[in-house]
């Protein structure tokens, strides 16, 4: 698989990630086999991994390093419902892999914290998002979050796979994770670090095997 040069060049830029490169790699399979089959990737955490799990949606939804052109049949249907509209969206949409943060969405997280519970929103979301197949990825440097635990034992019970992105001893995600990715360092801000690369090396993958350019 030509993509997984990515993962090559991912551990011999962070040796230190060499212990998980098989995770990872098991990872980037769940992910491509959930988006061939016409499935979402969901993800979460809190602090800095909310703003990871954002970073990743940005990512997949628009082109990362490559173009991702609209189909000649888009293209066609675009100028037929406007001539001129459409070929403006034509030449400036890109090719999105479905994906959702969990995290962003300000008025239902506040409005179910306010009347039910706030360290269910995630799983909430879950519920109310999720289908059979699709994948759920939780983000959390102790993989303690209560939060972020409650979507993944739904996630569990509604059939979504489970991927745990975390560090040191991989916390209690890992009894819900079809594969936990444990980053090998102990210190929060150490372990957001590597996140970043890891999570940036399966959007290349992904990427590279879905669009051509």
């Amino acid at each position: 698989m030509k993509e997984l040069r990515f993962l090559d060049e991912l551990v011999q830029r962070y040796p230190v990630l060499e212990p998980v490169k098989g995770d990872i790699l098991k990872a980037y399979e769940i992910m491509r086999d959930c988006y061939e089959k016409g499935g979402k990737l969901m993800i979460a955490g809190n602090g800095g991994s909310c703003s990871d799990s954002e970073h990743i949606v940005g990512e997949l939804m628009k082109g990362f390093v490559k173009r991702r052109p609209v189909s000649a049949e888009l293209a066609q249907a675009l100028k037929a419902a406007d001539p001129q509209m459409g070929e403006k969206l034509a030449e400036n949409l890109q090719g999105g892999l479905p994906a959702i943060a969990l995290t962003g969405h300000g008025a239902l997280t506040t409005a179910f914290s306010n009347d039910v519970n706030g360290d269910m929103v995630f799983a909430q979301q879950l519920y109310g998002y999720a289908k059979k197949g699709d994948v759920f990825l939780g983000i959390t440097t102790s993989g303690n979050s209560k939060n972020v635990l409650y979507a993944a034992t739904a996630a569990k019970a509604l059939g979504v796979t489970v991927i745990g992105l975390t560090g040191r001893d991989g916390g209690r995600i890992k009894e819900f994770s079809d594969v936990s990715i444990i980053v090998p360092v102990q210190e929060t801000f150490k372990i957001q670090e590597l996140h970043l690369p890891v999570y940036h090396a399966l959007c290349l993958m992904l990427e590279d095997h879905f669009y051509e350019s």
